[in-house]
This record gives structure tokens, C-alpha cells and sequence, in this order.
């Protein structure tokens, strides 16, 4: 089995960003990872492709098994690092939620 340099990092491309959200693309090659950091907004993940990425955070690491068009929502202040444990290219979208949506908007 071949690993990839710990030091291989996901590619993020920013598509939308405005005052109610930032939408992110992230493409992860096999074995690349976002770096350990903090989700200062809540938000939803869309994955484009199917298959496992591991978490690595303050209680451990997870193994999650993400499938294509099947979204998430995680609050903010989650604290990981995300990497493709694929031998594959793995992708997902972010819609990061800025500001408060007030009821009925």
C-alpha cells in the first residue's frame, strides 16, 4: 500500500461568497487532508463523490463513509482534520451559513 506525503493537501476553490454564505469546493487526492483547523460557521457538506474520509479531532479519529448527493450539517466550532482515505480522488462541496436566517425568510 502506498501513502501519500503527510503533507499533501486538499485543493479548496471558493465558488461563491456573499453576505449569507460561502460555498467551497474541496478536491482530495488519495491520502491528501484540509489541515487541523476550526468551523468558526455552521455548515452543510454535499459530497460529490462516494466513499470514506478520516477525522481527526479532539476525541480521535472517525472513519465516515460519505455518499454522493447525500448532505450533512455540523454546527459550528467542530475542531479536525479531514483526510481521503480513498485510493481515489475524493470531492465535496461546503455551504458555510453566515449570519442569522430569520423565520419565514
Amino acid at each position: 500500500m502506498t501513502t501519500a506525503p503527510s503533507d499533501l493537501r486538499a485543493v479548496a476553490t471558493v465558488r461563491i461568497d456573499n453576505e449569507r454564505v460561502r460555498v467551497t469546493e474541496f478536491r482530495f487526492a488519495p491520502g491528501a487532508s484540509t489541515g487541523a483547523h476550526r468551523h468558526e460557521l455552521a455548515y452543510v457538506v454535499v459530497p460529490l463523490t462516494t466513499g470514506r474520509l478520516a477525522a481527526t479531532g479532539p476525541a480521535g479519529e472517525a472513519l465516515n463513509e460519505l455518499v454522493a448527493g447525500q448532505p450533512y450539517f455540523r454546527p459550528a466550532g467542530v475542531e479536525h482534520d479531514v483526510r481521503n482515505a480513498n485510493p481515489f480522488e475524493f470531492a465535496f462541496i461546503e455551504i458555510e451559513l453566515k449570519g442569522q436566517i430569520l423565520p419565514g425568510a
